[in-house]
């Protein structure tokens, strides 16, 4: 095994041997206790060693915010994040890495050099689903603990179905999708589908260690009912449609996670310049939409 490699398990397994469903839990609950000097504490602590921009939230003191989760998932203030003026632009709906993207190879993704990882089975088995995203555009996109949390719209949708998948809760950095096969697949995620004006369009948002609990702004925070699949469809019915812009917030992360987009054949391409490992924010341009 190359040392490269050594590394990255040696880092990689022993966090995935930990009870990461019981961690998170005691993690969730501690981020939200407003005991002033502890929520201050691990403000303090976080702003200097990850050397977070305060000038860029709606709220610049840390004082401000009643535990450190508000902190953690605190808004930009308008203007920071400009979106693309041209309409068929798609914007980056976080701020984050790029960890792969490119196409779809018939039903399968590149997870990282070496490994993919089925597209099925990251829809939790849904083949009919999988079948309008074979040959398409992905794009999977990192968010460390530095990063602003919120998730954004890459182009205009209504949202037509959510499927929840429960999971384990391994670590999303980049030395873990290079140690452990079909991360993506393994862990807790809520799969969105929104119809847009080019077909379907795929907003994935997977869970990790410490991220059991991901929020939705058109249910809140995400609580299946079981620890298997959950699928609930909108727009039908009683339901009230739920239709955003591009840019609009559609969710977040209660700690740093991943967001995987789905694209069908034909309908969206990457920027050429675009490359594993680079940086890119909050509504810069990622790619382009096909009529």
């Amino acid at each position: 095994m190359a040392p490269n490699r050594v590394t990255d398990w040696l880092k990689s397994w022993p966090l995935a041997l930990l009870p990461h469903h019981l961690l998170s839990r005691v993690v969730r609950a501690a981020t939200r206790w407003r005991i002033r000097w502890w929520k201050d504490l691990l403000m303090g602590l976080f702003i200097r060693h990850f050397r977070v921009d305060m000038s860029e939230a709606v709220h610049a003191e840390p004082g401000d915010y009643p535990d450190f989760n508000s902190f953690f998932t605190r808004a930009l203030r308008d203007g920071v994040r400009p979106q693309p003026a041209e309409p068929s632009a798609i914007a980056c709906p976080v701020d984050g890495t790029i960890s792969e993207l490119g196409r779809i190879s018939g039903e399968r993704l590149l997870q990282a050099k070496g490994r993919h990882y089925s597209l099925v089975d990251l829809l939790g088995g849904n083949r009919e689903q999988a079948k309008a995203f074979r040959d398409g555009r992905f794009c999977t996109l990192y968010l460390s603990p530095r990063d602003y949390h919120r998730v954004h719209m890459p182009v205009e949708g209504k949202l037509r179905e959510t499927t929840y998948i429960a999971g384990r809760l391994f670590s999303v950095a980049p030395h873990t999708t290079r140690a452990i096969s079909g991360l993506f697949t393994r862990n807790e995620r809520l799969v969105a589908m929104f119809d847009s004006g080019h077909g379907p369009v795929g907003v994935i948002l997977v869970g990790a260690i410490f991220v059991a609990c991901m929020e939705t702004v058109w249910d809140g925070v995400v609580q299946p009912a079981g620890r298997g699949i959950e699928v609930r469809h909108f727009g039908t019915g009683t339901d009230n449609p739920v239709h955003l812009q591009r840019g609009e917030e559609m969710g977040r992360f209660n700690m740093g996670s991943t967001v995987i987009l789905l694209f069908p054949p034909g309908r969206a391409e990457w920027l050429n310049d675009l490359r594993a490992g680079q940086a890119v924010r909050f509504g810069q341009t990622l790619g382009y939409l096909n009529d």
